[in-house]
């Protein structure tokens, strides 16, 4: 006998709340392993384990690290819905958290993610309601979100271990996400305003800049003239992108944050390289465009100033976040069952930082909400998860009540979302565009 909508909801729900301590294991037991991007050795092991005890079939080593599950529903054939959580950590070192050894950190809250995505699953599955639904459902950890190390990675592509910086763009490259229709994740955040429950709208995409600049050893001290100071033109660089800064339009939202990475060897030695990496972050590809022309400008104007050699690579990051808004609204209506209405806050307009979830909602339906749970400083020294309740169950749930949303009924509301949907780019055209934003630039000592 078919049950209802509500019925299977429920009895979803029902099975996350008898798993609850299995679920928060697993979140707790991801913050103790934290690895970096495309390092998440450890981590993967763990959700492999995990999808094996299920009796699930697991693919892993997918883009390096990735591990993917897939449960086919009983209710005949239909449209594939991806539940993703994020593997990777940060390097914080001074986080309560941190591994002693690496300096790696769950600063940015992605052990909950591995939580709620085995959670939703877990539920579904415990409880019988998959066997109602048409369709399938893919469990899939992902690998390297956080675009970090950019010189270590640039190595894996070197060695053709990679191609792209980014765990999504590397998982679409490969083919990992080819059958996949739809696509969604929970995102803990640590900010009070946006409630236990955020429905914010987009956030930020970006390009990846490595920048060197190429001057000539000197003795510091005695024949400082003999030399081309490569600290100076980087220093000099820093200061002309911040005078770009009022010819960047307010509805780009554009941010441009440079490090220095290197900037000599010994102090009596006039610095012969600097090397700098910079994130050019816009709400708009044209506006991201636009911006990283000006800091190339920037970057050769210095250059040029200081007589040094330099050298630019542009590396294609993150595109702009473009939630699915009826995918949204079947969320926000599931969550409202869940907490109270205070705790619920739709903002509209976007973050200013960036995930690569942005470029799965260019090309499928997707949804990327935020779940409270935290607090500190977002990548800082001082966040953690101190509410798995609101990070990992309440997602958990919200993601299993929106899958029964889409496959039952044969799958109508997936179907009907699909039908209606104009994805902005076809995967070919994704991976075009991204391979079109990587150059590489390089201008002699003048």
């Amino acid at each position: 006998m078919a049950h209802s909508v509500d019925e299977l909801k429920a009895r979803a729900c029902a099975a996350i709340d008898e798993r609850r301590d299995t679920i928060v294991g697993l979140a707790r037991e991801v913050l103790a392993t934290p690895e970096t991007g495309f390092r998440e050795e450890r981590t993967s092991q763990i959700v492999a384990r995990v999808f094996g005890e299920l009796g699930l079939a697991t693919r892993a080593g997918l883009a390096i690290t990735g591990v993917r599950a897939d449960v086919r529903g009983g209710g005949g054939d239909g449209p594939t819905v991806a539940v993703m959580g994020e593997l990777d950590a940060l390097g914080v070192p001074d986080n309560p958290h941190a591994d002693a050894q690496t300096g790696a950190a769950h600063a940015c809250g992605h052990n909950a993610q591995i939580g709620s995505m085995v959670g939703a699953g877990l539920g579904l599955i415990a409880s019988g309601v998959l066997q109602e639904l048409a369709g399938s459902v893919v469990l899939f950890a992902v690998p390297a979100e956080e675009y970090v190390e950019i010189e270590y990675r640039m190595d894996l592509r070197r060695q053709g271990k990679i191609e792209f910086l980014g765990g999504k763009a590397e998982l679409v490259k490969v083919g990992a996400l080819d059958d996949v229709d739809l696509a969604m994740m929970v995102h803990a955040t640590s900010r009070p305003e946006e409630g236990r429950v955020g429905l914010r709208s987009s956030n930020n995409g970006m390009v990846a800049k490595f920048v060197r600049f190429l001057g000539r050893a000197a003795h510091a001290g005695g024949a400082p003239d003999q030399g081309i100071n490569a600290l100076n033109a980087a220093s000099l660089a820093l200061t002309a992108i911040h005078h770009q800064r009022e010819t960047f339009r307010d509805e780009d939202h554009i941010r441009v944050h440079p490090i220095l990475t290197r900037g000599g060897e010994t102090v009596n030695i006039v610095p012969r390289e600097a090397t700098m990496e910079s994130f050019v972050r816009g709400a708009t590809l044209d506006g991201i465009l636009d911006a990283n022309r000006k800091v190339d400008r920037a970057l050769r104007g210095a250059a040029l100033a200081i007589g040094a050699g330099l050298e630019i690579t542009t590396l294609p990051g993150y595109l702009p976040l473009r939630q699915e808004p009826r995918l949204l609204d079947l969320d926000g209506h599931n969550a409202a069952r869940l907490v109270a209405p205070a705790d619920i806050v739709a903002v509209r307009g976007g973050r200013g930082g960036s995930t690569d979830v942005g470029d799965i909602t260019q090309i499928m339906p997707a949804l990327h909400p935020y779940a409270g749970g935290a607090r500190g400083q977002g990548h800082g020294s001082d966040y953690e998860i101190i509410d798995y309740e609101t990070a990992s169950i309440v997602p958990a749930k919200s993601m299993a009540m929106t899958i029964v949303d889409l496959l039952a009924d044969g799958a109508s509301g997936a179907r009907s979302i699909l039908a209606e949907h104009r994805p902005a780019l076809t995967r070919d055209a994704y991976l075009k565009l991204l391979r079109d934003l990587g150059t590489e630039q390089t201008f002699d000592q003048a």
